[in-house]
């Protein structure tokens, strides 16, 4: 397979990955309060989904550099599939429970495999040394893309179909099912790769473990690949003091929750927008800069600077807030997409194939641990300061975290470790 086809298959897959999750997003939360869930239940409901991703974070990784690439996506596929058909039957806790829990599986499933097939494609095309920043820029701005088109349509088509169907709310989550079978479809079609030896139910079970454990002990011993970690967590703190705190924050400009809920839906989709635009800006960016290392920090300030704009953005009323807030929260997603994809370039250049899934699963959770610390600290700060001063303490760690980013000599001069 050539470089183009490869870029493409990853774009399609990317796309298809994220467009269940942009349609259930507006409708989902509203769909269980309608059916009988209480607040505390729902938060239950959403709790699960994220103790199911974490948990299996790291096995489903392990799973991924085991058994292949497109076995783990088509898997990540149905267990999507089933699981928005269990929301859209659910009538109790329990059923939303269990949609939540199999929606976590196919999270976590779907986490790392798409790029590392990517990735080992195109080294297999053209080397070692082939330039993965086109490819991943693609891809990343087509999962964003997509979210962006899910959360408008999920969020538009219950009203379209308000006086047609007795639940109108549940239509989005039919339309994201139907696009997991066709995830499903596509990557059993469209993700070729080499023959594997075939392993044995003990075989795997064996593999997998040892597979987390030379991925994580890679990312230990490996001074770039750790301090990429810490670069992670960073970006989990901001990305976290964003979806944390916004909402409360157009709540307070709009008037309401009901305002501020709509106000909110409505950055966000456009926030997806300028994600895409970051991903497509990332290679651009290393060029200008010097080295992806170079764009990478050059990327992380623009954030620092959008979250110091968010800060400010506080002592603001009214409509003059309102867009200060809504303006700053575009650049921000500008600059850390844009970040992002040139940091995970600089993973993939350090990390054989036989660990690469688990080397992004490790990743992911160090971004989700951030998460965790933004939401127990900053929540506290911010109840305790307003949200002016948390968000100026997530900017002061954005900062820091630009002092991880290596010199592009050493990324280019410390070649992968083999695997033991």
């Amino acid at each position: 397979m050539n470089a183009v086809s490869a870029r493409r298959r990853y774009a399609l897959v990317s796309a298809l990955t994220w467009l269940p999750p942009g349609l259930m997003m507006a409708p989902l939360v509203l769909l269980m309060s309608g059916r009988g869930l209480g607040v505390a239940q729902i938060g239950a409901v959403m709790g699960l989904y994220g103790l199911v991703v974490v948990l299996l974070e790291l096995p489903t990784g392990g799973l991924s550099d085991v058994i292949g690439r497109r076995t783990v996506l088509a898997a990540s596929g149905a267990f999507s599939a089933a699981a928005y058909t269990v929301l859209v039957l659910a009538h109790s806790l329990p059923m939303f429970m269990l949609g939540s829990a199999l929606k976590g599986v196919a999270r976590a499933l779907s986490s790392g495999p798409a790029q590392a097939w990517y990735v080992d494609t195109l080294h297999a095309a053209e080397g070692r040394d082939a330039d993965l920043k086109p490819g991943l820029a693609r891809g990343e701005a087509m999962g964003s893309i997509a979210l962006c088109a899910g959360v408008v349509t999920g969020g538009l088509l219950p009203l379209g179909l308000s006086s047609a169907v007795a639940e109108p709310l549940a239509a989005p989550m039919m339309l994201a099912g139907v696009a997991s079978l066709a995830l499903l479809a596509v990557v059993l079609v469209a993700l070729p790769e080499p023959p594997r030896e075939r392993l044995g139910l003990a075989e795997v079970l064996r593999g997998v473990p040892l597979s987390i454990r030379t991925g994580v002990g890679v990312a230990v011993r490996d001074g770039v690949l750790a301090r990429m970690l810490g670069v992670s967590a960073a970006a989990g703190i901001a990305l976290c003091s964003i979806e944390l705190l916004t909402p409360i924050r157009l709540g307070e400009l709009a008037g309401g929750p009901g305002a501020g809920s709509t106000a909110y839906g409505m950055v966000a989709a456009v926030g997806f927008a300028a994600s895409a635009a970051g991903n497509a800006l990332a290679p651009a960016l290393a060029r200008v800069a010097g080295g992806s290392a170079r764009g990478a920090r050059a990327g992380a300030l623009v954030t620092v600077l959008a979250l110091g704009g968010l800060a400010a953005s506080t002592a603001l009323p009214g409509a003059a807030g309102l867009a200060a807030t809504a303006g700053a929260y575009l650049i921000l997603f500008v600059g850390l997409s844009a970040a992002t994809l040139l940091h995970v370039e600089i993973m993939h250049g350090r990390v054989e194939a036989a660990q690469r899934a688990t080397l992004l699963s490790v990743d992911s959770l160090s971004l989700q641990f951030g998460g965790f610390l933004a939401n127990i600290g900053l929540g506290w700060l911010a109840g305790r300061a307003g949200i002016g001063a948390a968000w100026a303490v997530a900017s002061g760690l954005m900062l820091l975290s630009t002092l991880l980013y290596p010199r592009t000599r050493a990324v280019l001069a410390i070649a992968p470790r083999p695997a033991p």
